[in-house]
């Protein structure tokens, strides 16, 4: 798709397009804290304050590794309550609870050491991170299901995937504060609090911008508030409610939902093991996670400075300068991506193409680093520094925004609250473990964190390859077929170069599997009303 062929497409669906900035949004929080962090650790004046200048070199890697994670851990548990508050509420009246919350810990972060001492301060510093936490985890989880919830098929992927490039953005936000206030700002607290108090910028728009963006149609439907839910259809395309394709949608979301209204949280997580089907479509969404974690991305966005004064970049403003251009890259990036490959490429080759580009820039710089653990500039050093700018295109490319797309796409209809807390809940607890340890890693295995980090990204491109069947195109409801039989097969025809390893082999067409349900669909419904019918006539029977 060309650049005014997306323009146009904007232009049509600019109420989803709004519907899934407004919902993304809350990324930004996430994105401004992971670059946030990073930078303030650098600080001389924060280092000051708080007394981690006095620290021998493992307390300070340790300081570092609680501080960044313990908001990983607020996360975590603002996950766990997502499915009950959303089942319960509702996926937009839960993401703006989620607002607030990062709202009040962000503004105990800003006067945080006011009239306390130092321990009093970082204690409560602890206690806010962990706060804004819950917000950020909660919207984490809410905002992927109920853009993908929203969005026509033909824009879902798109998106679902600009909770990433709000993530980015976000970052990319903070990477410059931190640098401003490192060369503008005098060595003195304001230096430090001033990208805090920034912070509570994007938590008030989010919040602003959500109150008019309609319900998930999807959630209403389980409801049984068919009307509002057809209004919510009719909104992200800008028809009717009486638009045949809105009907015809509401229809299907109404069949995927019969029998399972209103089902409960456990019920929920109990159904999600009913079937192979629904094993394998609850499962690929926390793998998805899990690998977007492994892959070393956020060792990078938490602790760049450090890594590219391992590079030779040395000082600290230098070290929040080449930060803040990689924040610019992968803003582009991601930006390239959703625009243009995101629904030409498909899911799978997206998140083949950047794993596999990856694993190579982190192995390219784990070697490097290797060869060369010195600090002093070198021609190869430059490469390195290169390397690091790449993995951040590649990253954007594949798993910085498509994993939320496929977890969102995947999960089944009627327990796709439990699916996605599942999934979600393994990435922050995953990003709690990476932010906590790689401070030490850095420390203590130096070149080795880097390999470590290059061969899961090639472990996820195998299993990218072999596993994950593209799921561009579909609607929510057709999903179930392409994981019922065959899965590999058709992973496999949708791989590059995959029909090497098929000899001949192929899967069945969604489109007949469909038409076979709908057949043995209606021929239930049939004999139900046969058997309605036999029953009606023996009452009217007796009663004469």
């Amino acid at each position: 798709m060309g650049f005014k062929g997306v323009l146009t497409g904007i232009s049509h669906y600019r109420n989803a397009y709004t519907l899934a900035l407004s919902a993304s949004m809350g990324s930004i929080f996430f994105g401004w804290d992971t670059g946030l962090m990073g930078g303030i650790l650098t600080l001389e004046s924060f280092q000051n304050y708080f007394g981690i200048n006095k620290m021998s070199t493992s307390a300070q890697a340790n300081f570092n590794g609680n501080i960044v994670s313990i908001m990983q851990a607020g996360c975590f548990f603002g996950v766990l309550c997502t499915s009950w508050v959303s089942s319960r509420f509702g996926r937009k009246r839960s993401l703006i609870a989620s607002g607030i919350i990062y709202i009040i810990g962000s503004l105990i972060q800003t006067i945080v050491g006011l009239g306390s001492s130092q321990v009093v301060a970082l204690r409560v510093l602890y206690f806010s991170r962990f706060t804004a936490g819950i917000g950020v985890g909660m919207v984490s989880a809410l905002a992927p299901s109920y853009i993908s919830e929203c969005m026509p098929r033909h824009i879902r992927g798109r998106c679902t995937g600009l909770v990433q490039f709000s993530d980015n953005v976000g970052m990319m936000l903070s990477f410059w504060v931190n640098y401003s206030a490192s060369i503008n700002i005098a060595s003195s607290d304001m230096q430090w609090r001033m990208p805090l108090m920034v912070q509570l910028v994007p938590g008030i728009l989010f919040v602003l911008f959500m109150l008019p963006q309609p319900e998930s149609p999807r959630w209403l439907v389980e409801q049984g508030r068919y009307d509002e839910a057809a209004a919510t259809l009719a909104y992200v395309v800008r028809t009717s409610v009486d638009d045949k394709a809105v009907l015809l949608t509401l229809e299907e979301i109404k069949a995927d939902f019969l029998g399972r209204t209103k089902i409960s949280l456990f019920s929920q997580f109990r159904m999600m093991g009913e079937s192979r089907t629904t094993a394998i479509r609850c499962l690929i969404p926390s793998i998805v996670m899990f690998f977007q974690q492994w892959n070393g991305t956020n060792a990078i966005n938490y602790y760049s400075p450090q890594i590219f004064a391992s590079l030779g970049i040395t000082g600290t403003s230098s070290g929040l300068f080449a930060t803040g251009i990689y924040g610019v890259v992968k803003v582009i990036s991601v930006g390239l991506t959703l625009a243009f490959a995101a629904e030409s490429w498909g899911r799978k080759m997206c998140l083949f193409v950047g794993g596999l580009g990856q694993g190579l820039m982190m192995l390219w710089i784990g070697v490097f680093s290797a060869i060369h653990p010195q600090n002093t500039i070198v021609p190869a050093s430059y490469v390195s520094i290169v390397a690091v700018y790449l993995y951040a295109v590649f990253y954007c490319v594949g798993w910085g925004p498509l994993p939320w797309a496929v977890a969102g796409e995947v999960a089944p209809n009627h327990v796709r609250t439990a699916a996605l807390t599942v999934a979600v809940g393994v990435n922050w607890l995953f990003s709690f473990t990476i932010s906590r340890i790689t401070p030490v890693l850095l420390e203590k295995i130096t070149y080795g964190t880097f390999l470590l980090f290059g061969a899961m990204c090639m472990i996820m491109t195998v299993w990218v390859y072999f596993f994950l069947p593209e799921t561009k195109g579909y609607a929510l409801e057709d999903i179930k077929y392409l994981f019922e039989k065959d899965v590999m097969v058709r992973s496999l025809e949708d791989a590059p170069g995959g029909h090497v390893f098929l000899g001949g082999r192929r899967a069945m067409p969604v489109e007949e599997m469909r038409r076979a349900a709908e057949v043995h669909y209606s021929s239930e419904i049939s004999e139900k009303g046969d058997e309605e019918r036999n029953e009606c006539s023996g009452v009217a029977d007796l009663q004469i």
